[in-house]
């Protein structure tokens, strides 16, 4: 990347994501990590100083200087200024959420295993108000009709992400959708993905660190043209390029794991959607359990 720096740089926060997308697969590792927190963060970019932000993202503050000189820019806070004229129109971000719900909540500091519970719970709530706000809707919409005119629906997700995919496969065959889960046990899963139709959909959940076969799989049927729908933590994820339709949904650092709420929820959505289209019932779908005999 140090290369090949633009004649002049980027002088707009849109301009500069284009750019790090642009260049994101030639960058080395460390400015990968770099461009994948700067795009999943970019309000606390914006307000918080570039040794704050080495420290979050364990690398050394030169890294971030350099990184924004092989943009174009002489230094990072030429870059940081771009993130801070984006700020004065932007949401706030993550933490600044979490500070005002824990506020509100009275959690701070606590640390009894309700104030564990309290932790985990303003996260959630702050993961899923920023899901509601960055989620768009004619993605939702495409992507249930893609999901609702495939003759079957094949699902990948594996490590964290297999609950999501899981939860999925119930729901949507409860609804009467085919679906096959490209399960990792037997080791046949990139066999059965070649076995996929144009009359099919992929849905992929994938986050960092990203489980080789999942991106292997998407890559391969992306090159195929078959459509497929992905759930990420990034627009840098290995599976945008494939994805028809790509939610990136950003996962912050909690103190015991990445948190699946903001994801599963975004799942449950789609399928919700989806029913709404087999039921033709746009007011009141219904997801049919299970019952004993």
């Amino acid at each position: 990347m140090d290369a090949v720096k633009p004649a002049t740089p980027p002088r707009d926060y849109e301009e500069l994501i284009r750019l790090i997308h642009d260049r994101h697969d030639h960058m080395s590792k460390t400015y990968q990590r770099i461009s994948v927190f700067l795009t999943q963060n970019p309000n606390d970019v914006a307000v918080q100083s570039v040794n704050s932000i080495a420290e979050r993202c364990g690398i050394h503050a030169s890294s971030f200087v350099r990184f924004a000189q092989a943009l174009g820019y002489k230094g990072f806070k030429e870059l940081q200024a771009l993130f801070q004229k984006r700020l004065a129109t932007a949401a706030p971000g993550f933490e600044a959420r979490i500070k005002a719900l824990e506020s509100e909540l009275h959690t701070s500091g606590d640390r009894s295993e309700t104030g564990f519970l309290s932790d985990l719970v303003v996260r959630d709530i702050a993961s899923l108000q920023e899901l509601l706000r960055d989620i768009r809707q004619d993605d939702l919409a495409r992507a249930a009709s893609l999901l609702h005119e495939a003759d079957t629906i094949y699902l990948i997700g594996q490590m964290r992400s297999l609950p999501v995919v899981e939860l999925m496969r119930y729901q949507l065959t409860m609804i009467g959708k085919r679906c096959i889960l490209l399960d990792s046990a037997g080791g046949i899963s990139t066999y059965i993905a070649r076995t996929i139709t144009p009359r099919d959909v992929l849905m992929a959940v994938s986050f960092r660190f990203y489980a080789k076969e999942v991106v292997d799989i998407t890559e391969e049927l992306g090159a195929k043209g078959i459509d497929i729908v992905a759930i990420s933590d990034s627009t840098l994820s290995p599976l945008a390029k494939s994805a028809r339709v790509l939610f990136p949904v950003p996962e912050h650092d909690y103190t015991f794991s990445r948190s699946l709420a903001a994801p599963m929820c975004l799942a449950q959505a789609l399928v919700v959607a989806v029913a709404a289209r087999v039921q033709h019932n746009d007011t009141a779908p219904r997801i049919p359990t299970v019952t004993g005999v």
